[in-house]
């Protein structure tokens, strides 16, 4: 020990007062020895909610109907005059890349969908093991049946 230091024994409890714990984190598609390779595609389970003024039902369900012709994986999409939630799988190299393609589908689809021009105030991205095991635990969603586009 250096004079004039005191010892420290570590942990939460050794930091000076006010002063923040750094945080750390993994780089995108980092892994760990045993682990399938970075780029192995994977399922994600995605619920993307979106906001905005109201239109017209008939509008919105027709959109969200050729939302779901256009991109693979659609599973379900419930909808109401000023807001939608849309659940789908879509295959990714890790969760990044997914957030990344869900974040961007509904502004790329917009035009060519017909979607309202509502903004995502939602997005949850999860692996397809944790998915499988909020159903069976008894909660998160269920699964979507019937799979389509439905009113809230």
């Amino acid at each position: 020990m250096r004079p004039g230091t005191q010892a420290s024994h570590g942990g939460a409890g050794s930091r000076a007062a006010g002063e923040e714990r750094a945080l750390t984190s993994v780089a995108a598609g980092d892994r760990f020895q045993g682990e399938e390779p970075a780029d192995t595609p994977r399922l994600w389970h995605v619920t993307l909610s979106v906001s905005g003024k109201e239109a017209p039902l008939p509008e919105v369900r027709r959109a969200l109907e050729q939302l779901a012709h256009d991109h693979p994986f659609f599973l379900t999409s419930r909808y109401a005059v000023d807001h939608a939630e849309i659940r789908y799988w879509e295959e990714a190299r890790d969760l990044h890349d997914a957030a990344a393609v869900a974040l961007r589908l509904w502004g790329e689809h917009r035009q060519t969908a017909g979607l309202p021009p509502w903004e995502i105030v939602g997005l949850e991205v999860i692996d397809r093991a944790t998915y499988h095991q909020r159903i069976a635990e008894g909660y998160g969603p269920p699964p979507a049946s019937p799979v389509g586009v439905h009113p809230f």
